[in-house]
């Protein structure tokens, strides 16, 4: 092997007593867009295969009536059938803290025997008490070293514990998001840049008085190759990814789905606030215009997210994702990466995952 492909040949991922060939995490992405076949998949290839717990049991057929109870079935058998495909490679699954009755979630994911629980969507403070002594390696997603430090902090001196893994989501990355709107019309990459660096060095400061290594991963606006390689340089331990991953064979999403993205232009891509109170990043189209002008009807509450008031939202976001996955796309709520334009044709995870390698 040459010097030049010795320095081009990605690392391993290691996580305690986890490691993966490819230090990529693919992203998790609900509502029913990264389940089993899209993590399954990734984990076969050498990443770490990520599935979105948020109303995974849209299909179950008593979603309906018991929505809670449909996605807490639905965990064990998307886990299952993503073992299945993985090969003996890493799998894990996405909570939202804002998910109501998270900490249900939290226990059925560790009882499905998932390798790790990645959080964010508020801070999750409870996770090393839900965890309890599992096996599972504990991820929480942070944006600020304001974040990542109150969660060192707390989980050392409330549980006599660090985490696992570290996830930096940047305000590039799609779905709901941790920077107030303002932010997210004026990203300053550079300056964002700077963030990560101090994010990594608190997290190594941490790690290093407990004479632990802490991985670093970042994740918002990570689409290539070069995009890891630069975050690499910066002293991460490898990247997450989403959007790339909607475009492939193998996404668990509608065709209509994956499609949106591939018709995308840049300039479809905006800010929207979600009815739950933040933030997101998804492509315009009609149902967020009818959105902005007036309250869209909607059926009965699917108990999602918290910080959702029934009664006074401005459309139900579960039907709204659960739409976008089924591929009835202009009743869709469509969020995205700010990258998802450059999509122009399906593709395989294999060769993603090569590029990655």
């Amino acid at each position: 092997m040459t010097m030049e492909n010795q320095n081009n040949k990605s690392r391993s991922l290691v996580i305690g007593d986890l490691t993966v060939k490819v230090p990529l995490i693919q992203g998790g992405m609900g509502v029913g867009i990264s389940l089993s076949r899209l993590a399954g998949t990734v984990a076969a290839e050498g990443g770490i295969g990520i599935i979105s717990t948020a109303q995974i049991g849209y299909r179950e057929p008593d979603f309906d009536e018991h929505p809670i109870e449909a996605n807490l079935r639905a965990i064990h058998t998307e886990v299952a059938k993503a073992r299945e495909i993985a090969k003996g490679g890493a799998i894990g699954v996405n909570i939202m803290v804002a998910t109501r009755d998270y900490d249900r979630y939290v226990e059925a994911a560790i009882d499905a025997g998932v390798d790790i629980i990645i959080s964010g969507a508020g801070l999750p403070m409870k996770l090393p008490e839900l965890a309890g002594n599992s096996h599972t390696k504990l991820a929480p997603i942070v944006s600020s070293v304001k974040s990542a430090d109150v969660i060192c902090k707390y989980w050392l001196k409330k549980y006599d514990r660090l985490p696992d893994l570290v996830v930096i989501e940047g305000p590039r990355a799609g779905g709901h998001l941790g920077f107030h709107y303002d932010q997210l019309q004026n990203i300053d990459d550079a300056a964002y840049d700077e963030e990560i660096r101090r994010i990594i060095a608190l997290v190594n400061r941490y790690a290093a008085d407990r004479g632990k290594v802490i991985p670093v991963v970042v994740a918002g606006g990570v689409y290539e190759r070069k995009d890891m390689d630069h975050y690499m340089s910066m002293g991460a331990a490898g990247v997450q990814v989403a959007t790339r991953f909607v475009t492939t064979y193998e996404c668990d999403a509608s065709e209509a789905y994956k499609q949106t993205y591939i018709d995308a232009k840049e300039e479809d891509i905006i800010i929207v606030q979600s009815p739950v109170g933040m933030p997101g990043r998804a492509i315009s189209n009609d149902f967020m215009k009818r959105a902005k002008q007036g309250r869209i009807p909607h059926g009965k509450c699917h108990t999602c997210i918290s910080t959702c008031k029934p009664a006074e939202t401005p459309y139900c976001i579960t039907e709204a994702l659960v739409n976008a996955a089924k591929g009835n796309v202009q009743e869709a709520l469509l969020f995205c990466g700010s990258n998802a334009y450059r999509a122009t044709k399906l593709e395989h995870v294999k060769d993603i995952m090569d590029e990655f390698r």
